[in-house]
């Protein structure tokens, strides 16, 4: 559910700029027949209240050598609260962890990492992951084929 106080036009600078943070005020303005200067305040709040939160490009993995993707469950051997935020924050550096999450069941944490092919996952696993602090089973999920991959959010109605 969206927001209350998100309006027909919050939403739809929202959406346009899901699709093409490149958009200039000008242009979300022309899509929205609005002018530039309420578009120019209502992004700059939206930033500011936390509904935007970065702009970025997505890049392609596969041709920046990074095309195995693999999502792997950790399982810790201690679950206090020290162990589960000192395993937190060493995977979060690890270049090759696109993701973590906290997770609820069998595993802790689940974890979506981009890697160049086999080789580096194992050097990953055996050098990096294996030696955190309580890491206890593993099990990862290699993917064969990517079905869909969207990064924008559905906002109602358009």
């Amino acid at each position: 559910m969206i927001n209350k106080e998100l309006d027909p036009t919050d939403t739809g600078i929202l959406r346009l700029l899901q699709n093409d943070a490149r958009l200039t005020h000008k242009e979300l303005g022309q899509r929205l027949h609005k002018s530039i200067t309420p578009i120019h305040a209502r992004v700059r709040r939206l930033q500011d209240e936390g509904y935007i939160k970065r702009y970025a490009a997505i890049l392609d993995p596969k041709k920046i050598g990074r095309g195995l993707i693999v999502y792997t469950q950790v399982q810790l051997k201690q679950h206090a609260q020290d162990s589960l935020m000192a395993f937190q924050a060493e995977v979060v550096k690890l270049s090759e962890v696109m993701e973590c999450y906290h997770m609820t069941g069998a595993f802790d944490f689940l974890l979506r990492i981009a890697i160049s092919d086999m080789d580096e996952y194992n050097h990953l696993v055996m050098n990096k992951l294996s030696i955190l602090p309580d890491v206890g089973m593993m099990q990862s999920f290699f993917v064969m084929s990517e079905a869909k991959n969207e990064s924008a959010y559905e906002l109602g109605k358009q």
